[in-house]
């Protein structure tokens, strides 16, 4: 079977297999200032022998398996034998984390950040000319017409997720970039659909997979919808030469465990009663949406409802002013993070909702609890600052907005995660939760989701169990592929 690649490269599946398999392991460059395990050692060789061969790959190991040492490591061997550039894209807050962990595990790697106005940015490409450049989406997008002109060596997306939407300019402006080899790095490459990992796949290697309107017509009905097994096993084959992932149980026996509980609450009665008149209220708004503009117009009404149903499941306080009655979840998270305080545990609170940690911290003061808290507004050097301080033993918890602190952050200080509130994909709280679950880690560290009773919270978690199964038959396993529909989301409000 011949496969048509870009640059005009056709090769076999099964040299390709051969070659990404070859026994001689290329050897780790002396500059790395670390020792790697050996799965960073097969990581590191795998995509050495892609760059090697003009190609590039998907990283997609487990949150926490160290992928941006492995990236590191690559980008150490290329700069040892050849000068030039390369370029590391990644969001604003993981920026500041590259350069530190260059300088700690490739010193001799020159490296930089591209940030600030349009003038800094300019500066700083007009006077580097050798090694790592380092810049966020935003500004990468801003600055494409300077970056189109250059030919780089190697070209890393970290949490590439973030082109998994093919139609975005971000994703577009990714496109026009020139490189020998092109890597992403993402433990979730696949989080709602087998298009993420096309529109993923398009960057790495393009046209390897087709345009999107062929890509959907030989795969995406026949595995999304109709959950066709001999579709699904002809993709797998195709691009298993090019996307690498471990997860943490394969590699790391001496991981301590990962216990998760749910912690099924009631609502107080007044939460209650909120809750069932706005159910009611907003389930005719719906139908009414519905009948007028159909299901696809009606999708962006649809989660502001149910944005609201899951808020006033946390607290109705979160919206309606004076709000006099209880919220069984805060009070329950109140008293476990004392219980976990007293036993001399620490605590990662994850919220969709950075107005929760206002209601949450007015009940954590009076009781001495001390936090750091993270969310869209933290910059990225206070955002390392606060983790190093934390995993240095400084204060009892981290509030962290599930957004904007979901990844990129080493936490190993804390041994217990708390998810305030479900969202519907496992991957992002998974992802969360290895803020602590990690290298580094030598404790038992306990999940707690908070699910509120007889909400649409009990019907996330069935969904979150929905979504696991379209990541794990892709990338993992060979359990069949599901799909929300219509049905399913309409159900939500049953």
């Amino acid at each position: 079977m011949i496969i048509i690649l870009g640059n005009s490269k056709n090769l076999k599946i099964e040299k390709l297999l051969k070659f990404v398999k070859k026994n001689k392991l290329e050897v780790v460059p002396e500059n790395i200032d670390a020792t790697l395990r050996s799965y960073q050692k097969e990581g590191y060789d795998w995509m050495k022998k892609l760059h090697d061969s003009g190609l590039g790959g998907i990283l997609a190991d487990d949150m926490g398996l160290g992928k941006t040492l492995q990236a590191i490591s690559l980008l150490t061997a290329v700069h040892s034998e050849k000068n030039g550039k390369s370029i590391v894209i990644a969001p604003t807050s993981l920026t500041h984390n590259w350069l530190k962990e260059i300088k700690k595990f490739s010193p001799k790697l020159n490296a930089t950040i591209v940030e600030g106005t349009p003038n800094d940015r300019k500066e700083v490409l007009s006077n580097f000319k050798n090694g790592v450049i380092l810049t966020s989406y935003g500004s990468f997008k801003k600055d494409i017409e300077v970056y189109e002109n250059i030919e780089f060596l190697v070209a890393v997306l970290d949490e590439a997720q973030h082109i998994k939407n093919s139609a975005t300019l971000i994703k577009k402006a990714v496109k026009k970039i020139k490189s020998s080899s092109k890597f992403a790095l993402t433990g979730t490459p696949i989080e709602n659909s087998i298009f993420e990992l096309w529109s993923i796949f398009d960057f790495v290697i393009p046209t390897y997979l087709n345009n999107k309107e062929k890509f959907k017509r030989k795969y995406g009905k026949k595995i999304s919808q109709d959950m066709d097994d001999d579709s699904l096993i002809n993709l797998k084959r195709i691009i298993k030469p090019f996307i690498l992932r471990r997860t943490k149980s394969e590699v790391l026996k001496e991981l301590p465990k990962k216990i998760e509980t749910n912690m099924i609450l009631g609502m107080d009665k007044i939460q209650k009663k909120y809750y069932l008149s706005y159910l009611s209220q907003f389930k005719g708004e719906l139908e009414e949406h519905l009948e007028g503009d159909g299901f696809n117009k009606s999708r962006i009404k649809i989660l502001a409802l149910l944005t609201r149903l899951r808020q006033i499941c946390c607290t109705p306080e979160l919206f309606i002013e004076n709000y006099k009655g209880r919220s069984a979840k805060v009070e329950a998270l109140i008293e476990l993070v004392e219980e976990l305080k007293s036993g001399g545990h620490r605590v990662l609170v994850f919220s969709q909702f950075v107005k929760t940690f206002e209601i949450i911290k007015k009940q954590l003061d009076p009781k001495k609890i001390t936090y750091f808290q993270i969310d869209g507004s933290t910059k990225a050097k206070k955002r390392l600052e606060m983790c190093d301080h934390f995993n240095e033993g400084e204060k009892d918890i981290f509030l962290i907005s599930l957004k904007a602190g979901g990844s990129g952050l080493n936490l190993t200080g804390a041994d217990a995660v708390i998810h305030f509130d479900p969202w519907w994909n496992p991957a992002v709280e998974v992802q969360a939760t290895d803020r602590a679950h990690r290298i580094g880690q030598d404790k038992v560290v306990q999940v707690i989701k908070l699910i509120t009773e007889g909400t649409i919270e009990e019907k996330i978690i069935k969904i979150q169990e929905s979504k696991s199964k379209l990541i794990n038959s892709m990338i993992d396993g060979n359990g069949k592929i599901e799909k929300l529909t219509k049905k399913d989301i309409l159900g939500l409000f049953e």
